[in-house]
């Protein structure tokens, strides 16, 4: 198979990139970044598809962020992902032989939906406010490649990842999200040795998170395989409160003062877990825990900050 990625710089991207490139199934990978292709304007979008005739395109680009991000570059976060997505599916219409393998959030679920959430929870209810942007414009994008697909014959998969972190994520102290926005700030609490280090909201919200191969692993296994539905969540199963992950990654980098939690940050959602049971039923687990993943990542940070 010809297989492009789009947003291939990405914290996905990057990882895709690795995994497709020793992968069987591909014959010919086209890894695209800002430099070849601005997904802004259809001419150049048009111009990659027709110089790389793939077979699959794999959307990963995206402008993303954590809690605080989202909350405060409300209206960026719904214009360039909406910009992004309806750029390429205009396009994609002349295009009705190529396969789509759209990259959405957990976000898209409804505040008040069920734990764990499964797929039928989509469109059910009101979203979390802190990302609704981000949550529309991911949002829109499924509507789109549904009726792209309706129209003009399109095959267009949307998976719905569980919160991801790993090597080359956005490691910062306020538009990070949270595994990583942790990592960086309390490293630098460890060698500025603070007595103390404070999580955002109560630390009481509980979370599900996943090593960015195991996501990219899952592409590799999807492709070419042709699946009834068109949404489908990618996750662990497993999940941690805040503190307790606060604590984890305190062991993993080797802080030795307490942990606090600061109440004038948002909690955002109190609990988050994705019902991965269809993915499995289809064939595919994710097989890198939460530890391992951590220390994966803190390594690679301290090589690459």
């Amino acid at each position: 198979m010809r297989v492009i990625i789009f947003g291939s710089n990405g914290l996905v991207g990057k990882s895709l990139t690795n995994v497709l490139q020793l992968s069987d199934k591909v014959d010919f990978l086209f890894p695209s970044t800002r430099e070849d292709t601005d997904l802004e304007e259809l001419n150049s979008i048009r111009k990659v598809i027709e110089e790389n005739k793939p077979d699959y395109i794999v959307n990963c680009a995206a402008k993303v962020g954590g809690i605080h991000a989202n909350n405060t570059y409300r209206a960026d976060f719904l214009i360039d992902n909406l910009k992004i997505n309806l750029n390429l599916y205009e396009v994609l219409k002349d295009f009705k032989n190529i396969n789509i393998i759209n990259l959405g959030s957990s976000c898209i679920y409804p505040l008040n939906a069920p734990d764990p959430i499964s797929e039928s929870s989509f469109m059910n209810g009101k979203l979390e406010p802190t990302n609704s942007p981000y949550a529309i414009a991911k949002i829109t994008s499924i509507e789109l490649g549904r009726e792209i697909s309706n129209q003009f014959g399109n095959r267009v998969l949307n998976l719905m990842p569980t919160n991801l972190y790993g090597p080359n994520d956005n490691f910062s102290e306020m538009n990070s999200h949270v595994i990583p926005g942790l990592i960086y700030r309390m490293h630098e609490s460890k060698i500025n040795n603070n007595p103390e280090f404070k999580i955002w909201g109560s630390g009481k919200p509980l979370r599900e998170f996943m090593y960015v191969d195991d996501l990219s692993n899952c592409i590799e296994f999807l492709l070419g395989l042709e699946t009834k539905e068109d949404l489908i969540n990618v996750g662990t199963g497993e999940e941690i409160s805040i503190l307790e992950l606060a604590n984890l990654i305190k062991n993993i980098i080797g802080f030795e003062g307490s942990i606090k939690t600061d109440l004038n940050m948002p909690d955002g959602n109190p609990r988050k877990l994705l019902d991965s049971s269809l993915i499995n039923k289809i064939g595919w687990k994710y097989s890198i825990d939460l530890e391992n993943g951590l220390e994966k990542t803190y390594d690679w940070y301290l090589k690459n900050k």
